[in-house]
């Protein structure tokens, strides 16, 4: 019976995570919106969107159990996800004022690959050949978006790389908290230490946006973040992370259609190729996955949506 239920549950949860790549494809968009038009300081595009996120997640859960759920029993681990976290986010916005939507897209999509490969020596979870291979072409299909040799290297694309290396971290921090704390404690933490950290830097180099577009531009962040965890969070309640995983590549389309619209960036046919390249390894990787005896959410198949 409850295998029937999460099966009939199933098309709800792919909704959800399709509309979590949709959320955070307008969150990269704005955050490429305020650093490259409004001009408004990465750090503090930054501050604003954790700040946002925290006052979010104590509306959804109440002060209350906000405050319970605080204690840990990793203390500084979850203070060091939080910081891949603030990487991730701190390099893709870097990358996003020099390279297009697309672009940055595409190359995030190799945290699965990265995650894969440092699984076995920080969580033991090793992987066979079958996965190795798919790693490998999946960094080929990186290949086709920053086509070396043909030009040079944009020196962006160092921060989308550093970026994919922060957020594949925190995947895998992520997964090993998960054995010591709630999944309620590690939400809390998710944007509360980034208010801190960042908060120094980020009131240091503090200039007053210049309009209320401006302003909605830096609260919708954290909103489009804040609902698009949210939402990939009821996904993976009603459905395996192995089901929903593919579904986050969708993520390409929204990124391409919004750089179209809003800044006329027109992908090339090399990322497009670079991106079909990768996401084919990503769902051969989840097949090969799928068909691993007692796995049912390998590190591996973290969905990566997240801008």
């Amino acid at each position: 019976m409850q295998q029937r239920l999460l099966t009939e549950s199933r098309p709800l949860a792919i909704a959800l995570t399709c509309a979590a790549s949709f959320l955070f494809a307008f969150l990269d968009t704005s955050a490429k919106c305020l650093a490259t038009v409004a001009h408004v300081p990465v750090l503090q595009i930054i501050w604003v969107r954790f700040v946002v996120n925290t006052l979010l997640i104590v509306a959804m859960l109440g002060p209350n159990a906000a405050l319970r759920a605080l204690p840990s029993n990793k203390l500084m681990n979850q203070l060091l996800r939080s910081v891949f976290l603030i990487g991730a986010t701190a390099f893709n916005f870097l990358a996003l004022q020099y390279l297009q939507l697309d672009q940055t897209a595409t190359i995030f999509f190799l945290s699965p690959f990265v995650v894969a490969a440092l699984a076995g020596p920080m969580l033991g979870e090793w992987i066979g050949w079958h996965r190795l291979l798919a790693i490998c072409v999946g960094f080929v299909g990186v290949l086709f978006v920053t086509r070396p040799g043909f030009g040079g290297i944009h020196w962006a694309v160092s921060f989308s790389l550093l970026a994919t290396l922060s957020y594949a971290l925190y995947i895998l921090w992520t997964r090993y908290l998960a054995r010591f704390d709630n999944a309620r404690t590690t939400l809390v933490y998710t944007p509360l230490a980034g208010t801190f950290f960042v908060a120094p830097f980020a009131l240091a180099s503090w200039q007053m946006p210049g309009g209320a577009w401006v302003w909605f531009l830096l609260l919708s962040t954290g909103i489009f973040g804040g609902f698009g965890h949210w939402l990939l969070i009821l996904a993976h309640e009603r459905a395996p992370a192995l089901i929903l995983a593919p579904f986050g590549y969708i993520n390409i389309i929204f990124m391409i259609a919004l750089g179209l619209a809003v800044f006329a960036d027109f992908p090339s046919w090399w990322t497009l190729a670079g991106a079909a390249i990768i996401i084919s390894s990503g769902v051969y990787l989840l097949f090969r996955e799928r068909q691993a005896p007692g796995s049912t959410a390998p590190a591996s198949s973290a969905t990566v949506v997240e801008g």
